[in-house]
């Protein structure tokens, strides 16, 4: 089956907005990553960007979505998801104290990620986290 695939390769998931799906989708990340270096890294990021799609945008609502997108080059692992929009403020990095709950979510995507890119407006953005394995033969992380 590989010969007639092209590089790099695409996979999309459709999510519905419940908590439940953010579990779904690290275990997909998971399944397609499989044995790929940056396998470990690339669920964790999967699972911050989708949790703050379904907290922060309209993709967490009864009938809201959020769209996951995996590319895969030889090296690279693209993840990218996107949510409905609803909110006018655009993702960003804050600081968050430490006996706070929540806001580090971002922080933890950029910490892993060589780049990570936002695109869009409140009627739907993107943010894509992009991962590079190591050169050497052998190395087992991002």
């Amino acid at each position: 089956m590989d010969e007639y695939m092209s590089a790099p390769r695409v996979w999309g998931l459709m999510c519905p907005g419940s908590r439940e799906e953010v579990t779904r989708a690290r275990r997909w990340t998971r399944d397609i990553l499989n044995g790929h270096p940056c396998a470990h890294d690339a669920e964790l990021i999967v699972s911050e960007l989708g949790s703050n799609a379904l907290t922060h945008t309209a993709s967490g609502t009864p009938y809201g979505t959020f769209q996951l997108t995996l590319s895969l080059s030889p090296r690279t692992v693209a993840i990218s998801v996107t949510d409905e929009g609803g909110h006018p403020e655009e993702p960003r990095h804050t600081e968050a104290d430490p006996d706070d709950t929540h806001g580090r979510g971002l922080t933890i995507v950029m910490a892993l990620a060589r780049r990570l890119d936002i695109t869009g407006s409140q009627h739907g953005r993107t943010v894509t986290a992009q991962l590079v394995a190591p050169e050497q033969a052998g190395a087992t992380t991002c």
